[in-house]
C-alpha cells in the first residue's frame, strides 16, 4: 500500500504563528540592545513590516478556516446506498461526506508509518530474543535426554492486521505464532470437526490432532511404538474415543510455564531498553507479552504495546494449528460438544501465511492508487462508532459479530468475486466502495450471503494461495457466523444500517480538525440493545 504524508494544519498554522512571534521579539530585542543608534530619526516603528507579516498570516488562517465551511456547506450530496428498499429509504441528506471521510481517516484511523514501523521493529527484537532463550533453554526432559520433549523451534511468525497494512488507531497490539517442534518420535492426523454430526456451529472451524506413528526409520510399530511414547502422551494428550490426541489446553499450559522460565533468563538483558512482563492467558487466552517504554528511553516512540505469543503446530504449507481454539459463544457451551469429544482436544486453525499471498495476489492485480485497505480500515472504523453508546454486553456482542477477522473476510469476498480490485477501487470512488463493503455485509447478517472462510473448505481461494495441507482441502466449508442467531444477526445488521445513515453527523461529533463544524452532541443514553438510542 503506497503511503503518502498530509500536512497537518493543526499543527502547521500554530507553529508558523509561533515562529513569527518570535521573530518579532528578536527582532525587538536586537533594536533595543542597537541603542539610540538604531531608532530611526522621524521616531517610526521599524517592526511595522513583521507587524504586517504576522498580521497575513492570521487572515490566512481566518481564510483557510472559511474556506472548509464554504466547501462542506455547498459541496454535492454523499453517496447513497442503494440496490435495497432498506438501503434507499433514507438518503443522505449531509454533503461534504468525502471531506468527512478523508478528514476522520487522517487524524483518527490511519497509522503513521513511522510510528509503525518502530513498533514492529521493537516488537521483533523482544520477542526475538525471548523465542531463542527458550530453545536454547530446551524443555525439561520427559525421558533421560529428552527426546520427548516439546521445544520452541527456535522462529516465530508475525500475524494480524500490523503486518498486513490495514490496522488503525495505535499500533499497541500484535499478534505472534510461536511455532512448536514436536518429538521426532511423533506425528500428527488433524482432521476437521465440519463434518461432525451434531455439532454446536461454533466448533465447526475446530480440528482435532490424534497421535500417530511417523513414517520414517525413527518409528516404532503398534506396541513398540505406543510404549516409547508414552510419556509424550502422558504429558500433552488425553483420550478421544479410544485414541490418544494432542490437548491444546495441556500444551498451552507448558507453553505459558515455559515462556516465564524464558523470560527470567532474558529479563536483565532488556532492563536497559525496556520493561517487560508476562500475563498468562489461563485456558481460554494465550499469554501476553507487555513492553513498557524504560524512563531512560528517549526513543520517539515511546509506547506501550502487548504482544499476544500463541503457540502453534505446523501442519505443513504455512498453516498452523494454534491453542486454544476460538472462544465459544454463551449460547454454545462445550456441554454441546457430542459424546466422546473433549474441549481440551479443540485446536483453532491459523492461515495467516495464506491470507497474506491472497492479499498479495490481489495487490499484483490491482489498479494502481486502489484504495481497497484502506476501505478495510474505514470499515473498522465504522464498526468502532457503531459501538458507542451501547452497553458492555452489547458492545461485546456487536465486537464478535462484526470482528476484524469477519471485516476483512468481507474484503476478500467482494473482491474475489470481482476477480481483482479495478478502476472503481480508486480514491475518487472512497465512498462508493464503502458502500458496497457495508452493504454485502449487511446481506450476510441477513442471510443474503454466506459468509465462508477465505481458505478452508472446497470454496476456499486454493488456486490463489498455493498448495494446502489434505486436512484443510477436505474440510467443510466454515460459515463465519453461522454461530450467531437469527435475532442477533437481525439486530447487528439494523444496527449497521443506522450507524452509516448516520454516518455524516457522527464523523463530524468524533472526528476530524477543529475547523470542520461539529454537529451537536448525541444522546447520551446508554443502551440495553443494538437499536434503543443514537450511539
Amino acid at each position: 500500500m503506497s503511503v503518502h504524508y498530509t500536512l497537518n494544519l493543526r499543527v502547521f498554522w500554530p507553529l508558523v504563528t509561533g515562529l513569527c512571534t518570535a521573530l518579532v521579539c528578536l527582532y525587538h530585542v536586537l533594536r533595543g540592545s542597537g541603542g539610540a543608534r538604531a531608532e530611526p530619526p522621524d521616531g517610526g516603528d521599524g517592526g511595522f513590516p513583521l507587524l504586517k507579516v504576522a498580521v497575513l498570516l492570521l487572515l490566512s488562517y481566518v481564510l483557510l478556516r472559511c474556506r472548509h465551511a464554504v466547501r462542506q456547506r455547498f459541496l454535492p450530496g454523499s453517496p447513497r446506498l442503494g440496490g435495497h428498499a432498506a438501503f434507499s429509504s433514507r438518503h443522505f441528506r449531509e454533503p461534504g461526506l468525502s471531506i468527512l471521510l478523508e478528514s476522520y481517516y487522517e487524524h483518527e484511523v490511519r497509522l503513521s508509518p513511522h510510528v509503525l514501523g518502530h513498533s514492529k521493529a521493537h516488537v521483533s527484537r523482544i520477542v526475538g530474543e525471548l523465542v531463542r532463550a527458550g530453545r536454547a533453554r530446551g524443555s525439561p526432559g520427559l525421558i533421560p535426554g529428552g527426546a520427548l520433549a516439546l521445544a520452541f523451534r527456535g522462529d516465530f511468525i508475525q500475524v494480524g492486521s500490523a503486518y498486513e497494512q490495514h490496522k488503525i488507531r495505535r499500533p499497541d497490539s500484535f499478534d505472534v505464532l510461536v511455532p512448536l517442534r514436536l518429538p521426532p518420535l511423533v506425528a500428527l492426523e488433524p482432521r476437521s470437526l465440519g463434518e461432525e454430526p451434531v455439532l454446536a456451529p461454533a466448533f465447526r472451524g475446530c480440528f482435532v490432532c490424534a497421535l500417530k506413528a511417523p513414517p520414517s526409520p525413527l518409528g516404532a510399530s503398534g506396541g513398540h511404538w505406543l510404549r516409547d511414547c508414552k510419556p509424550f502422551a502422558d504429558a500433552f494428550c488425553v483420550d478421544v474415543r479410544g485414541r490418544r490426541h494432542l490437548s491444546a489446553t495441556l500444551v498451552l499450559r507448558w507453553f505459558q510455564s515455559h515462556l516465564q522460565r524464558s523470560l527470567a533468563t532474558v529479563r536483565y538483558s532488556l532492563e536497559g531498553r525496556c520493561r517487560v512482563t508476562l500475563t498468562p492467558g489461563g485456558l481460554e487466552q494465550p499469554p501476553t507479552l507487555h513492553i513498557l517504554p524504560c524512563r531512560t528511553d528517549y526513543g520517539c516512540c515511546r509506547l506501550s504495546m502487548a504482544v499476544r505469543l500463541i503457540p502453534a503446530v505446523h501442519l505443513g504449507d504455512g498453516v498452523f494449528l494454534v491453542a486454544p481454539p476460538p472462544p465459544p459463544l454463551p449460547s454454545a457451551p462445550l456441554l454441546e460438544l457430542p459424546e466422546g469429544l473433549r474441549a481440551e482436544a479443540l485446536w483453532g486453525v491459523n492461515t495467516a501465511r495464506q491470507e497474506q499471498k491472497l492479499l498479495s495476489w490481489l495487490q499484483e492485480r490491482a489498479a494502481p492508487g486502489a484504495c481497497y485497505l484502506k476501505c478495510l480500515q474505514l470499515l473498522k472504523a465504522l464498526r468502532d462508532l457503531g459501538a458507542r453508546g451501547l452497553d458492555s454486553a452489547a458492545a461485546t456482542q456487536w465486537g464478535r459479530i462484526l470482528s476484524s477477522y469477519v471485516l476483512k473476510t468481507v474484503l476478500l469476498a467482494v473482491l474475489l468475486r470481482k476477480g481483482a480490485p479495478g478502476q472503481g477501487w480508486d480514491e475518487e470512488h472512497l465512498g462508493k466502495c464503502l458502500e458496497e463493503l457495508v452493504q454485502f455485509l449487511r446481506d450476510c447478517l441477513l442471510r443474503r450471503h454466506t459468509l465462508f472462510h477465505c481458505v478452508l473448505g472446497p470454496g476456499g481461494a486454493a488456486a490463489e494461495v498455493g498448495p494446502l495441507p489434505k486436512a484443510l482441502r477436505e474440510a467443510a466449508p466454515v460459515d463465519l457466523l453461522a454461530a450467531f442467531d437469527g435475532q442477533a444477526r437481525e439486530l447487528a445488521a439494523a444496527r449497521l444500517l443506522s450507524t452509516w445513515q448516520r454516518l455524516p453527523q457522527l464523523l463530524r461529533a468524533y472526528g476530524g480538525p477543529r475547523y470542520l463544524a461539529r454537529c451537536p452532541p448525541p444522546r447520551s443514553q446508554r443502551t440495553q440493545g443494538f437499536l434503543e438510542g443514537e450511539p
